[in-house]
């Protein structure tokens, strides 16, 4: 399999690229490799214009731009439906409508060819986005959601189409096209262009009465109670589709889908990276010098986890197999635990008498101030 390229290498722009800086480049980028300008070359061009297609899609979108950023291809990867980047999974039709909207005469067929449906058929409505927080525990397990959604739906008085009792006539603009023609010359080319009808939409109809539930619109604004099932092991950002819980379409086309981006929530002992997790467990000085058996935090509990004699500030023991589990169901991340020594506060005269004999006796109490400079090994001196 080839290596992927950067996507900020696909596209020619900076890692610090503006919305608009990458939106510009992926214009000029695209119009140059449309199949339809590289007839000699189509192929090339295509494969071409879906890499140009896939970065586009990454960093226009703030979470798998952040995620790109951190973790390279690996990070969006789990974004993708199959693994990998589809057509499906393009968000930024309008964007392709827009670089492709004045171009009229091989606009059309790139809709057509990648995306299976035309720009100037029904429309899919705009997809939803939902951001839910999940526990370590329901992480660990597996979870089922009940979310509230808030979403238009299609007027189900009027059927959508917006009029009452059917009451509409054909439009004027377009005499029931639902599209207009507009001519335009670029130097010794004629180009037409081929939108839809400002008047009705799209559609072809003109209201003449109004529904009285949606006003014309169409559409009604309702709140939808959605199940949704979190795997067990689900990653950090993992994006859940789900097909046709998106807004209604304008003009009769599918509603658009709702993708629910999981996120997890902060638990007050515990921190994720990836399936091992981590916290600290402080120990007093008795215990770091003579050894211990301390109890930490887990999933399931607590665990007792060996303090060995003489252990330093900082060290890290591992309990393995108490992390997450992977999605698949073949490992189990670990649990890193983090050794902070607790140096006393507040000692009264005996106690400080006895630290004192003790440090005299391991030869480390000193009355003045060290000799030695504390920066020499770290290439500084006082």
């Amino acid at each position: 399999m080839a290596t992927k390229r950067d996507y900020y290498e696909v596209l020619g722009v900076a890692k610090k690229a503006s919305k608009e800086d990458i939106k510009q480049a992926y214009r000029k980028l695209a119009m140059k490799h449309h199949p339809d300008m590289n007839k000699d070359n189509a192929k090339v061009a295509e494969e071409r214009f879906k890499e140009l297609s896939e970065a586009y899609e990454v960093l226009m979108d703030d979470d798998k731009r952040a995620r790109y950023d951190q973790y390279g291809h690996a990070g969006v990867e789990s974004t993708f439906r199959q693994g990998g980047f589809d057509w499906s999974d393009f968000t930024h039709y309008s964007d392709i409508s827009d670089i492709f909207g004045d171009f009229g005469g091989f606009g059309g067929s790139i809709f057509d060819q990648f995306f299976g449906r035309s720009r100037r058929g029904p429309q899919e409505g705009r997809s939803l986005r939902y951001d839910v927080e999940v526990s370590l525990d329901e992480i660990a397990k597996g979870a089922e959601k009940e979310l509230r959604i808030p979403r238009t739906v299609t007027c189900q008085t009027c059927g959508g189409h917006g009029a009452k009792h059917g009451d509409y006539k054909t439009c004027p603009t377009c005499r029931g096209s639902g599209q207009v023609q507009r001519g335009q010359r670029r130097g010794n080319t004629n180009f037409v262009t081929i939108a839809q009808c400002p008047t009705c939409g799209g559609s072809g109809k003109q209201i003449t009465r109004e529904c009285s539930d949606c006003r014309g619109t169409g559409y009604s604004q309702t709140t939808s109670n959605i199940k949704v099932s979190i795997p067990k092991g689900a990653e950090e950002g993992m994006r859940l589709r789900i097909r046709g819980a998106g807004e209604h379409s304008p003009n009769g086309g599918p509603p658009g889908d709702l993708y629910i981006i999981v996120h997890t929530a902060e638990h007050p002992s515990l921190i994720r990276e990836g399936r091992d997790l981590f916290t600290e467990v402080p120990v007093s000085f008795t215990q770091a010098a003579l050894g211990a058996e301390v109890d930490v935090p887990t999933l399931d509990g607590t665990a007792m986890v060996t303090v060995p004699p003489g252990t330093q500030t900082g060290t890290v023991l591992r309990l393995k197999g108490k992390g997450l589990p992977d999605m698949r169901g073949r490992s189990q991340g670990d649990l890193y635990v983090r050794v902070s020594v607790v140096t006393p506060s507040r000692l009264n005269s005996q106690q400080k008498d006895i630290l004192k004999h003790f440090g005299e006796s391991v030869g480390d109490y000193q009355k003045s101030a060290p000799k030695k400079s504390f920066f020499k090994g770290f290439g500084k001196e006082n």
